[in-house]
């Protein structure tokens, strides 16, 4: 069947997990909130493809929480690297009791063989959850614009590395909020989760950080 990450596994405060490359602590971590003046939600790379399709489910326009899950690795008791796990965009905070896969265009999760899923592209070690009227303004900055805003000489490490906002639609208030992508370059799956009655619950995507169970 198609991969699905166990994120009731990841999305724990103080949850711990190990693999012979140490220890990992889960840190929740409020971020800025999402502006969504279309309801559409756009996971990628906004450094390299800022111009991505919306997934197929929106939400309401509005303004909405977000949280980046931050796994501390510890070695011999002490902390030797911290990478965003998962980046949370909340519209509902209340327990999820189901997930399934945020789609774009014509994709089709029967379609996914075993262990496959769809994603986006990282190539710029960035990643996230923001509507498709403030990247629509990311599309058309030159790249000294980019550098300025979104690749500061230093990148913040702590709490939440890579860790930037920035308001590109002054009319509407449309943000990008981006983290780091886990460990670097890749593809992530986005989920959807739903509460007992259908309703959206939030928007992970799976930075594939945290050691499987098995």
């Amino acid at each position: 069947m198609p991969y699905a990450p166990d994120l009731h596994r990841l999305l724990t405060p103080g949850a711990r997990y190990a693999d012979e490359h140490g220890t990992y602590v889960i840190e929740a971590h409020p971020v800025d909130d999402v502006v969504l003046p279309t309801g559409q939600v756009v996971g990628c790379d906004p450094l390299v493809c800022p111009e991505a399709e919306p997934f197929t489910v929106t939400v309401p326009p509005g303004r909405y929480p977000a949280r980046a899950w931050v796994a501390v690795v510890l070695r011999d008791g002490a902390e030797a690297d911290r990478r965003v796990a998962a980046l949370e965009l909340v519209v509902h905070d209340e327990p999820a009791v189901r997930w399934e896969l945020a789609l774009v265009g014509d994709q089709n999760a029967a379609t996914l063989d075993d262990d496959g899923y769809f994603g986006f592209g990282v190539d710029a070690g960035t990643a996230t959850l923001a509507d498709p009227t403030a990247l629509e303004v990311l599309s058309g900055w030159d790249y000294d614009q980019v550098e300025d805003v979104f690749i500061p000489a230093e990148l913040p490490e702590a709490p939440v590395p890579g860790l930037i906002t920035a308001v590109l639609d002054e009319t509407s208030g449309a943000n990008v909020v981006t983290v780091s992508s886990g460990w670097g370059d890749g593809c992530y799956g986005t989920w959807i989760g739903r509460a007992e009655d259908g309703r959206i619950t939030s928007f992970v995507i799976d930075f594939m950080v945290v050691p499987d169970p098995d």
